[in-house]
């Protein structure tokens, strides 16, 4: 009786230590490459190189199957706007700041998972050669993000993950009227990284 008592008292403390070496948390570092569509409307067309950078995303697991990521990207592109008047390019420095609610789904090593979420969009002009018109200003959007893809776990503490991710924001006009497309449009970011547990 007093063994059972005791087992009975000692099992909390044996599911709370269980419970604390779970891993819930994670940091990955990606390298990332934004794609921008041709868009045309309002009397002006815009299209873009393809910007590369980074993304640095923080996640936290609800449960194992589903948490919470937040997110943090950078990148350089140039943007050509065309117009009847115009016919200009921006070197610019691209930022993401995004949340997103994660579903993963577990087989053995691979976690498939898929991701939907919003963030604020910044596209800041550099002033150099590649840039051929002054006056201009940030530019700052709304948004949302969507993405499906895998985590591979090479040990309980590392992952490799890659995404496909989708960016839908209005497209950018700096400042200046006649680059204004009135338009939306998504980004296609295809992301590959490497993720660390605690």
């Amino acid at each position: 009786m007093k063994k059972s008592l005791l087992l009975l008292l000692l099992l909390p403390l044996v599911a709370a230590t269980v419970f604390a070496q779970e891993s819930r948390q994670d940091v990955s570092v990606s390298g990332s490459a934004l794609f921008p569509p041709y868009i045309a409307g309002n009397g002006a067309q815009v299209h873009s190189t393809v910007g590369f950078g980074a993304l640095i995303s923080y996640r936290y697991l609800l449960t194992p199957t589903s948490g919470l990521e937040l997110n943090y990207q950078y990148a350089q592109q140039v943007q050509h706007f065309t117009n009847p008047t115009n016919n200009n390019l921006i070197h610019n420095r691209f930022m993401e700041v995004s949340g997103a609610y994660v579903h993963s789904f577990i087989f053995r090593n691979w976690n498939p998972f898929l991701e939907a979420g919003v963030g604020g969009f910044l596209y800041r002009p550099i002033d150099d050669s590649k840039t051929t018109i002054q006056q201009i200003s940030s530019d700052t959007d709304i948004g949302a993000l969507y993405g499906a893809g895998f985590a591979y776990e090479i040990s309980p503490s590392f992952d490799i993950r890659a995404e496909y991710r989708g960016l839908v924001m209005k497209t950018p006009s700096f400042g200046v009227n006649n680059f204004s497309t009135n338009r939306y449009y998504n980004i296609s970011d295809p992301v590959i990284g490497i993720a660390y547990h605690f």
